[in-house]
């Protein structure tokens, strides 16, 4: 959005094309090579898609991620569990909000999240935020297959986000609160109730 009006440099490679904000790169698309030819990038349009969920099955930018392998079958099974489990519209608004994970995380650590969460019933886009940086700690493991995950045969469980909270915590050396000083006052409101109730009396 900052570079709409703006005079940008593109470079033409074979393959693909970039574009420059003076000598930063801003932009990296394939080179089309058929006339008419049209590449759209389904990260452009989340923010309105998630908004407009009911647009998101017939689009051509989701029907291009699929082609293009970056919308997997791992994907496609998580988003008809959530839609069984949270309804068409939100079900689709919680797979666009994991694919908005993909800004700020890896796609192969989102897509282990995904099947993480999918064999654990777990079809929110928090727990597969957790469970894609719990891959990316864990890098050296090896990832689980998808044909296990589709298969249903493995199974797994998904940590809560308030658990794994809890579990990072420091030690907490406090020691415990202690009552002594409301015994003192209330001592002090049952013998000052008492001495004015004998002046009462008197």
């Amino acid at each position: 959005m900052r570079l709409i009006g703006k005079r940008v440099r593109v470079v033409l490679h074979a393959s693909h094309l970039v574009v420059y904000d003076q000598n930063v790169e801003v932009a990296r698309h394939e080179r089309l090579i058929a006339k008419g030819a049209v590449r759209l990038d389904l990260d452009h349009y989340l923010e309105v898609l998630v908004r407009k969920p009911g647009a998101f099955p017939g689009s051509t930018a989701l029907e291009q991620a699929r082609s293009a392998g970056r919308f997997t079958p791992v994907h496609d099974a998580w988003w008809g569990q959530a839609r069984k489990i949270h309804g068409e519209r939100d079900g689709t608004r919680a797979l666009i909000e994991v694919l908005l994970l993909g800004r700020h995380l890896p796609h192969e650590h989102v897509v282990a999240g995904l099947a993480a969460a999918l064999r654990a019933g777990a079809m929110t886009a928090d727990a597969v935020a957790l469970e894609a940086r719990k891959a990316a700690q864990a890098e050296t493991e090896p990832t689980p297959a998808a044909d296990g995950l589709l298969s249903g045969k493995s199974s797994a469980t998904v940590t809560s986000l308030h658990e794994w909270r809890l579990a990072h915590l420091p030690p907490d050396t406090r020691p415990l609160p202690s009552v002594t000083p409301y015994d003192q006052l209330l001592r002090r409101r049952r013998t000052s109730g008492g001495d004015h109730r004998e002046g009462e009396a008197q």
